[in-house]
């Protein structure tokens, strides 16, 4: 992908983050985390179970709020915008990709597709078009009028990937998308999302617990006792 030295496009700052304990106290889950993915670069965040990656990715898609810190958008912090901003800002700003495919199961693969064009109110006949494009380049192009219950795994996640590339974002989160795939399955469907990314210059902040896929991202973070170290 691109320079890492280019300024970062999604960048957080001194981000904390706790929650209340069963007993009443508070765990803190993220203790003052800096991280920056500059733009058309990708960066694989590692770390245990239950270190915090998924609240942290969370908290950078404005899903969840720090109790301190801020987090910025192409160098815009994002709690200066309403959530209604936010959302609008979201659906050009960044894609998603997460291990569970979110899928609505009613609409067929390309309808899926053409879901994220609708939210960001840009649908039309050049959105289908690209829709229908999406789902070639991730070799579904004969698979668009499937319903999610009539694919694969791997197919499934395919049209998510092609979905979260739909409005052209400059990033994608990803969050352990082979998870539910077996290893075969998952390396096929990461060479394509690597290659999806890198031809379109998409930035990627991955979420794996595959030492393969991190090793393959431009750079590397750990996430641990919640501090990102490299």
């Amino acid at each position: 992908m691109n320079n890492p030295t280019q300024p970062g496009i999604l960048c957080a700052k001194s981000i904390k983050k706790s929650f209340r304990s069963p007993d009443g106290g508070s765990v803190e889950v993220l203790g003052g985390v800096d991280l920056e993915v500059p733009s058309g670069h990708s960066v694989s965040l590692v770390g245990e179970s239950g270190a915090g990656k998924t609240t942290l990715l969370n908290i950078l898609a404005g899903f969840e709020l720090p109790d301190d810190g801020s987090v910025l958008w192409d160098g815009v912090r994002i709690d200066k915008f309403s959530n209604s901003q936010q959302a609008r800002r979201r659906a050009g700003f960044m894609g998603f990709v997460f291990q569970n495919y979110c899928l609505v199961p009613e609409l067929n693969a390309v309808e899926n597709v053409e879901l994220a064009a609708r939210i960001a109110g840009k649908f039309g006949k050049s959105a289908r078009e690209r829709a229908r494009e999406l789902l070639d380049a991730v070799g579904l192009g004969g698979r668009m009028k499937h319903l999610p219950s009539q694919l694969s795994g791997g197919e499934k996640q395919r049209v998510a990937i092609a979905r979260a590339i739909m409005n052209s974002p400059r990033i994608v989160l990803s969050d352990e998308p082979t998870g539910n795939l077996d290893e075969k399955t998952g390396e096929s469907v990461m060479n394509m999302f690597f290659k999806l990314c890198s031809e379109r210059e998409v930035a990627l902040l991955l979420i794996t617990h595959n030492p393969d896929f991190a090793a393959r991202c431009d750079s590397t973070l750990h996430l641990s006792a919640g501090k990102i170290s490299k």
